[in-house]
């Protein structure tokens, strides 16, 4: 979650849509640098922790993004991936990802493929007040879309079942939960996890934050895993956003992780501006075995 800075020069209105491509594509260039070769990793955007916020009812939000993470068997990564989130009912939001995977296999082995597409709901059923924090709940299946065989999915559907609550204080925002996942693919197994973030507005483009983020065992052999993760948001724009992140595992499995993307937002009015603060920031699992 992510790196490159370019300047925010203002242009005539006419030539907006023409710099703004040419930001994506400087960025999405410089992504490619940083991860090429590697296999299929999702992480969130750009945090593995998640928020209960969901997109404004008749808004919408996109991203472009890549993901690595490094473990002892493999290099995985997401090049590119694309995500894309609906306010479809006041306090729901759709929720869909597609990624096309790399995995590149200590033994140099390597594939490349589509792999498992996301797809979930992300409900907030309390409203943040001053003394106290919304609460939402975000479940999602994870579609056996990849092939297995090759390391780019799972194999199965798998599901996992979250509540995240979060309140804000000025510039500081601080949020986090706890989840099951349900993981019924050979090898695999079921497991707990949770995670909390703190973060804060520094001026009027930065946001950068901390993550704590806590697993059990996700498959039958393997170990629970704790990861600290750093990363933010650069705003070009409000509607117009930089995602990066890093971390590294601090306990259990060995995992390098690395996540930078594009947002962008549709469909905001000059009363509602729809920020990176507000972006839902969704997947956990850091391969799809």
């Amino acid at each position: 979650m992510h790196v490159t800075s370019f300047a925010n020069a203002a242009p005539p209105e006419r030539n907006e849509p023409a710099r703004e491509r040419a930001v994506m594509l400087k960025v999405l260039a410089a992504a490619s640098a940083l991860i090429l070769g590697s296999r299929a990793a999702l992480a969130g955007p750009p945090f593995l922790t998640d928020d209960p916020a969901p997109v404004d009812y008749r808004h919408a939000e996109f991203y472009v993004f890549s993901t690595y993470d490094k473990t002892i068997e493999a290099d995985d990564s997401a090049l590119p991936a694309f995500e894309f989130n609906y306010g479809v009912l006041p306090n729901t939001q759709l929720h869909l990802v597609v990624p096309f995977v790399h995995s590149v296999a200590r033994d140099a082995s390597s594939e490349s493929g589509i792999g498992d597409v996301e797809i979930g709901v992300k409900y907030r059923f309390v409203q943040e007040t001053e003394s106290s924090p919304q609460v939402g709940i975000f479940p999602m299946a994870e579609l056996p879309t990849g092939d297995s065989d090759k390391g780019l999915g799972n194999g199965k559907t798998w599901w996992r079942l979250p509540v995240w609550v979060q309140k804000s204080w000025g510039e500081w925002t601080t949020y986090g939960g706890i989840g099951y996942a349900i993981n019924s693919a050979e090898g695999q197994s079921d497991y707990s996890f949770a995670g909390w973030l703190l973060q804060k507005d520094v001026g009027a483009q930065w946001t950068l934050g901390g993550e704590i983020f806590a697993r059990g065992k996700d498959t039958v052999d393997g170990e629970s895993t704790t990861i600290v993760n750093l990363g933010g948001f650069y705003k070009f724009k409000a509607n117009f956003n930089l995602l990066f992140s890093a971390g590294h595992s601090v306990s259990g499995e060995s995992h390098t992780v690395a996540y930078l993307g594009l947002w962008w937002s549709f469909g905001a009015d000059e009363n509602s501006e729809h920020t990176a603060l507000d972006i839902g920031r969704n997947h956990w699992p850091l391969s799809q075995r």
